[in-house]
């Protein structure tokens, strides 16, 4: 799906997310971008075509994304997501998730092509770990509408150390999560591609704050990010 428009347009946008800290920048402003020209020019997209006409901005940037960015910017809420398969909306109340960024920047595309090398290299290994991170996943869903969010942040700590096989984690990363974890936290993993990028982390009520205060302490921009939200708006002003 292609379109062209006449006369040409200046986009502005404000952000407060890092670029290549791996929590979906370039998938929020594709989606964003989409939505707004679809708005302007009448085009009345629905979801999947605003999933779609995203992802190719997303290809250009990223070369073989999964989609799942896409897909979460503009359905809003938490997505159980397979390639290939519908996503599917966790039902879970409001809660928070502690997002530190580690400071350096990562290649989504790099880290894609390392992982299509270790599957290339090591397939029987290679299915076996994806095999595990597809259950770690569907019990996290599970746990997350169960609002058991001990048990999430176990499912976390098993789903970096599948991560950190793979070779995606970095010693900052582990460097967070370990933090994490002697901070108070239930359990934390890397997040998107990894090779730097951000760490998120599970943690009690009421003990965010200083689990975030460590953290900032230890060097790492860190905040607080409530889940689930809404997924992407656009309007036209007067």
């Amino acid at each position: 799906m292609e379109y062209s428009f006449n006369p040409r347009i200046k986009v502005s946008i404000s952000s407060t997310v890092p670029g290549g800290a791996g929590l979906g920048s370039s998938a929020s402003t594709m989606v964003a971008l989409t939505a707004a020209l679809g708005k302007l020019n009448s085009l009345h997209l629905s979801v999947d075509e605003v999933i779609r006409t995203s992802m190719m901005g997303e290809e250009h940037i990223h070369g073989r994304p999964s989609g799942i960015d896409s897909t979460v910017c503009t359905m809003g809420g938490l997505i159980l997501f397979k390639p290939g398969s519908k996503p599917r909306k966790v039902p879970t109340g409001p809660r928070s998730l502690v997002v530190s960024f580690s400071g350096m920047s990562r290649s989504t595309l790099r880290q894609i092509d390392h992982v299509a090398k270790v599957k290339e290299s090591f397939p029987s290994f290679f299915e076996g770990l994806t095999r595990t991170a597809n259950a770690v996943s569907l019990l996290a869903a599970e746990r997350l509408s169960a609002e058991d969010m001990p048990g999430v942040g176990t499912l976390f700590n098993f789903s970096h150390a599948i991560l950190s096989v793979l070779g995606v984690s970095t010693a900052t990363l582990d460097k967070i999560v370990s933090a994490s974890m002697a901070l108070g936290s239930y359990g934390a993993k890397l997040t998107g591609a990894g090779g730097g990028g951000s760490v998120i982390s599970v943690c009690p009520e009421g003990k965010e704050k200083s689990i975030i205060a460590g953290l900032k302490r230890r060097g790492f921009e860190t905040i607080s990010a409530r889940i689930p939200v809404e997924g992407v708006k656009s309007w036209l002003e007067p």
